[in-house]
């Protein structure tokens, strides 16, 4: 199998044939052994129909039905588990990314040995307040936090090695990051492509300010896990330690103090009233805390399954 295209959807049933027909012309005039793996992420509409319509008559097919709505990154795992493409390449189902890029993203994997391609829509038919300009904050901070110099983390339309989605874990709302969890793993030649955008045709976006908030949270959470994911105690255990022995020492010295006023016939007060008494308690309290959140941490690390964060209602092709 030469290529794997994997496309998450949620009610999409007006433009899934013509995307079909679109990626099957290009694939067969290029000569490739494909598939094409058609994830429906809790759809109201006929998408799934759709999909087992055009699964009757075309053996490249594959379709996973998801029990409900669980998000594109569930939906991007899932089909990254069952794809068998030597290159995987990942769209949107809208049509607003272009099956005619598949040939050159292709050659970028396989010929230029890159491990993963990552779109970049210089040009963009988005709306400028809602969508453009929230884009560009966004990938500004993820260039910044990752090291990565892609302009586009959030394009749909990427290329992989299959080595490199077999290796990712895509959960939460981690879609976004798939080049910053691929560096993480080990996979360092990282490269962008500019690639067509084309006007959404059917439908409406699926893009809210709520994904816009949740995309800098996950952004804050995968810049700690790229640091001190496999290693939780070195992050909660050094600061835990380090408020600990604080608050120790500022509790030895406010006691220390009090027996020495004692022993010299000075006035004192109690120890109580002293407001240090209260930030040294807190300080060895926070620490105590920091430290075990740091054991917790790694024996959750050590004991973790690989449960899956979504049920599947049924496939095809599979």
């Amino acid at each position: 199998m030469d290529i794997s295209v994997v496309i998450p959807l949620l009610n999409e049933e007006e433009s899934l044939k013509e995307l079909y027909d679109w990626i099957a012309s290009v694939m067969q005039s290029n000569r490739f052994l494909y598939e094409v793996i058609f994830i429906d992420d809790g759809s109201t509409d006929k998408s799934w129909e759709v999909i087992e319509t055009l699964s009757l008559s075309n053996e490249s097919v594959k379709g996973i039905r998801f029990q409900k709505n669980y998000g594109k990154s569930q939906a991007l795992d899932a089909g990254f588990e069952i794809a068998t493409g030597r290159v995987v390449i990942t769209m949107d189902a809208d049509l607003q990314d272009s099956p005619d890029e598949i040939p050159e993203l292709y050659n970028l994997i396989t010929k230029d040995n890159f491990d993963l391609i990552s779109g970049w829509k210089k040009k963009r038919y988005d709306n400028v307040i809602a969508k453009n300009l929230p884009s560009k904050l966004f990938n500004w901070a993820a260039r910044k936090t990752s090291g990565l110099k892609l302009h586009d983390f959030n394009c749909g339309l990427k290329a992989y090695k299959n080595a490199v989605v077999k290796s990712v874990k895509v959960s939460g709302e981690m879609h976004r990051y798939i080049p910053v969890l691929a560096k993480n793993e080990g996979f360092s030649k990282i490269g962008e492509k500019v690639v067509q955008h084309q006007a959404r045709k059917y439908g409406e976006t699926k893009f809210g300010m709520n994904r816009f908030v949740n995309g800098f949270l996950d952004l804050i959470t995968i810049s700690f896990l790229s640091k001190f994911g496999k290693r939780p105690m070195h992050f909660f255990g050094l600061w835990g330690t380090f408020m600990f022995v604080f608050g120790f020492i500022s509790a030895g010295y406010i006691g220390a103090m009090k027996l020495y006023k004692l022993s010299q016939g000075m006035k004192t007060i109690l120890v109580t009233d002293n407001p240090w008494f209260y930030i040294a308690l807190t300080a060895m309290i926070l620490g105590t805390q920091l430290f075990l959140a740091g054991f917790i941490g790694e024996l959750i690390i050590k004991s973790k399954s690989s449960e899956k964060h979504y049920k599947i209602r049924e496939k095809i092709n599979h």
